[in-house]
């Protein structure tokens, strides 16, 4: 019988290993160009959608060593002539090596094909084509390359001219929306763009169709190749076409195509690709553009911490354009990460009086976690204060949020709470490791004069509140009790003088003996020298207590008889309690 086709639709496709595009025509496209008028197939229908992209000739023994995926072979059996016997086999091993088709030429070399031969094809579903005699090899090898070029030249012009249109969007100012509208107007589908957490970030198309992609797990369909992906199978009802956004070796989310009717083909992938790498260049101008205008903010509101702003009504009117508010009541919140990276600066040197807001030294993790708790704290600000001031310096993030209501410290209570909690949730819901922060609060301030003073109380209040609570504390400048007060001392050096001066040996920690003798002067003071409370909590006998504070007497002085004493040691073990702060 002989096979025609009346319309050779859109041109075949496959995927490669890369994820490029390699076009081609199925095998009965083939089959329905002129010089194969005469042709029939006798095997192997269930392989007509084979894609054909290059030509073959077997006349040598050898051909499986030189044959290629997605060939047609040609064939006048001639190194088969006298071995009819293998041609079964020849069928599974041409099949193997992803061969399209085989087109043989009977009467000169071979008369017929066996049976055995006509069964395997059948079972592979791999094609097999008699030619008709009166027609060259090389007639069918010109005509057959000629149409898979043209086919692959009108498709790549089709997608090059999609490509300018959609660049020449951009060069005009649209931004991610123009070109998903264009990408739904040309493929007649709905499309979405989503970011790396599956967040639309701009949808074309019936609002059913745009919601329906939401629940689609793009990133999981589109793990096909770095290049590129392919059409999905119906999710539902319809088809979807996933393609990667990929720049400067980052994956910065998807686009989607989606038609119910599945009208979608492969050949839309080409256009598909090409709104990607528009949309790559979309989002990295975007990000850009960010950078420049988040340190620009970070920038100025460390000027305003430090001081060097200008008067309050040049703050006020500056940061309005911002959107921020600081004129009305406002309270200062640090929030740094825990487990601060080997080589950052304990004495807070680089922070807002002169820090280097692109956090260099760290590494690449440490700034990962960094960017993420910026993001997380910035959300979580932006949706309980829409006015409040939120930035990122080199290791820490601070937040200028307003302090509306009769009671400041009620007020803290709740919606700052509620802040902490959020930005938590957010930050470590992405994190591939468990990360924790810190924060702290200041004292409410009135104008944008204070907030200097603020931030220091803030920046006191996350230190002393992770040296005191651990990691992921929240502390409040006014709930440090003593402690707020020896933060407020200006000199350190006069602080450890103290400890030295009051603690002599008990002050180092080279001699665990030193060490465990000042815990049982610690929990004495802090039993208010109960020596049997002492002696329970200590696990010590009571003799063994009395044996020990008469040493500690003869090394500090008459502590159990001068309460004098007792607070200057009281103070010295907060102030080592301190250390590192």
């Amino acid at each position: 019988m002989s096979y025609t086709t009346a319309d050779p639709g859109p041109p075949a496709l496959r995927l490669a290993s890369t994820g490029t595009l390699t076009y081609g025509l199925s095998v009965g496209e083939v089959l329905g160009v002129s010089t194969l008028n005469g042709a029939r197939l006798i095997a192997g229908r269930a392989g007509l959608e084979r894609v054909v992209q290059r030509l073959n000739v077997m006349e040598v023994p050898d051909i499986l060593s030189w044959v290629k995926p997605n060939e047609l072979l040609l064939t006048t059996g001639y190194p088969l002539r006298n071995t009819p016997q293998s041609l079964g086999n020849l069928v599974a091993d041409l099949d193997e090596r992803g061969l399209a088709a085989l087109a043989i030429k009977l009467g000169r070399y071979l008369d017929s094909l066996p049976a055995e031969m006509i069964a395997q094809a059948d079972r592979r579903g791999f094609p097999l084509i008699l030619l008709p005699n009166d027609v060259g090899f090389d007639d069918i090898l010109n005509q057959v390359l000629t149409d898979i070029l043209n086919r692959q030249a009108a498709v790549l012009a089709r997608t090059e001219e999609v490509h300018r249109a959609l660049v020449q969007i951009v060069l005009c100012g649209g931004g991610l929306q123009e070109v998903v509208d264009e990408v739904a107007t040309l493929l007649d589908v709905a499309v979405v763009a989503l970011d790396g957490e599956q967040r639309v970030l701009a949808g074309a198309g019936p609002d059913e169709h745009v919601q329906a992609m939401r629940a689609f797990d793009a990133g999981r369909h589109a793990a096909c190749g770095r290049g590129g992906c392919g059409i999905i199978g119906a999710h539902g009802t319809g088809d979807h076409l996933v393609v990667p956004v990929l720049a400067g070796g980052f994956d910065h989310g998807r686009i989607v195509a989606f038609s119910p009717a599945g009208t979608l083909r492969g050949t839309d992938l080409g256009i598909l690709e090409r709104a990607a790498t528009v949309a790559a260049l979309v989002v990295t101008k975007q990000q850009a553009v960010a950078a420049v205008e988040s340190k620009y903010r970070a920038d100025f509101l460390r000027d305003i911490l430090a001081g060097r702003a200008g008067d309050d009504g040049r703050v006020v009117a500056h940061c309005g354009g911002f959107g921020w508010d600081l004129d009305r009541p406002m309270m200062v919140l640090v929030a740094e990460l825990d487990g601060r990276p080997r080589g950052a600066d304990p004495e807070g040197k680089g922070r807002a009086k002169g820090a280097d807001a692109d956090g260099k030294g760290r590494g690449a993790e440490e700034r990962s976690a960094q960017e993420r708790l910026a993001a997380a704290w910035t959300t979580a600000v932006r949706r309980h204060d829409r006015g409040a001031a939120v930035a990122s310096f080199a290791h820490e993030v601070v937040a200028v949020v307003g302090a509306d209501g009769d009671d400041p410290a009620e007020w803290a209570a709740g919606p700052v709470q509620a802040m902490v909690k959020e930005a938590s949730s957010i930050f470590a819901e992405h994190l591939p490791v468990r990360r924790t922060f810190s924060t702290g609060i200041s004292r409410t301030v009135a104008s944008p004069a204070a907030l200097p003073e603020a931030y220091e109380q803030a920046v006191k209040a996350v230190r002393v509140g992770r040296q005191l609570n651990g990691a992921g504390a929240r502390a409040h400048f006014d709930q440090l009790g003593v402690y707020r007060l020896l933060s407020l001392v200006s000199d350190p050096e006069e602080l450890h003088a103290f400890v030295r001066e009051t603690l002599g040996d008990l002050a180092a920690d080279d001699e665990p003996e030193l060490v465990d003798l000042r815990r049982t002067l610690q929990v004495l003071l802090e039993t208010n020298l109960n020596v049997a409370e002492t002696a329970r909590r200590l696990h010590f006998h009571y003799n063994t207590l009395r044996y020990r504070i008469g040493k500690l007497e003869r090394m500090l002085g008459a502590f159990t008889e001068d309460a004098h004493l007792r607070l200057n040691l009281t103070l010295a073990l907060h102030v080592l309690r301190m250390r590192g702060i």
